[in-house]
């Protein structure tokens, strides 16, 4: 499916349509232009492909928080100038430093590995702690404590009613100096202009961001600013994570048109009916 799903286009489908498949997962290429709610109001079960968007999208954010810890864009901005490295500030080592992974679900968790052999140490905050074999050394920490005491933050959790500007002037305030962000979840997740004005004020040392509030708008304090690493959502921008996603999705509807369990409705529908697996399986 592509577009938006609301209530008036829902109230729209057949009684006869009971699944919707979408391709994308609830951290990165999210569903959130899908009204679940309206859906099973409906009797429609939606589904949708977390697995195969991991591994992208974790790549993405370790990318973005590196070269926001090395001002990337400020250096290929100025070697574009001619000025090579000319008055460009100097970058820092992500070894000891705390990152705060705020969502530790299987795109945050990878984010954690990948983050390991360059000595990053990690913290994180869900809703509830992580079984010690999921969190994989990870330390939970409340999410006061975790904006207040890391020196980068990455943002993986799903944009709701409850997460909309979670993110905001006031958090940013808490959170050390020279702090570093980056979002792969989604762009409402944080005030946008609370983040361009810190980023202005310097209480922000860079940012790397895949998504934004308004997109494809960007703000334009964001894109004038050279330590705003941007990135037009590439989270799962690779054939080969297309591709997976585009299977879980056929694999769902294949199995939709059989009468069998599908194999990752969304969790707001998975007491709907049981769901055996996840997309790796093969039908």
């Amino acid at each position: 499916v592509a577009g938006n799903f609301d209530v008036e286009f829902i109230e729209h489908l057949p009684p006869s349509c009971r699944v919707i498949c979408h391709n994308g997962a609830a951290a990165s290429s999210g569903y959130d232009q899908i009204d679940v709610k309206a859906c099973a109001d409906r009797g429609i079960t939606v589904t949708y492909a977390p697995d195969p968007v991991t591994n992208a999208t974790a790549d993405l954010a370790l990318w973005l928080l590196l070269g926001s810890l090395r001002q990337l864009n400020p250096s290929l901005g100025s070697l574009r100038r001619g000025n090579f490295k000319t008055g460009i500030d100097f970058g820092r080592d992500p070894e000891g430093k705390v990152l705060g992974i705020l969502g530790m679900g299987r795109i945050g968790r990878a984010l954690k590995a990948r983050c390991e052999p360059f000595g990053i140490i990690t913290q994180y905050h869900n809703r509830s702690e992580l079984p010690p074999d999921q969190a994989a050394g990870a330390t939970y920490v409340s999410f006061e404590k975790l904006i207040s005491e890391s020196d980068m933050i990455s943002i993986n959790i799903p944009l709701n009613p409850q997460t909309r500007h979670l993110i905001g002037a006031e958090q940013i305030t808490k959170m050390k100096d020279g702090v570093i962000i980056v979002n792969t979840a989604r762009g409402a997740v944080i005030d946008e202009d609370a983040l361009a004005e810190a980023l202005d004020s310097g209480k922000i040392a860079s940012v790397g961001l895949d998504v934004y509030e308004h997109e494809p708008m960007i703000n334009e304090r964001l894109l004038k600013n050279e330590r705003a690493l941007l990135v037009p959502h590439l989270g799962t921008h690779t054939v080969e994570t297309l591709t997976k996603m585009e299977t879980c999705a056929m694999k769902n509807a294949r199995r939709a048109v059989l009468g069998e369990p599908l194999l990752t409705p969304v969790p707001e529908h998975a007491g709907l009916q049981r769901s055996p697996s996840n997309c790796t399986r093969d039908v």
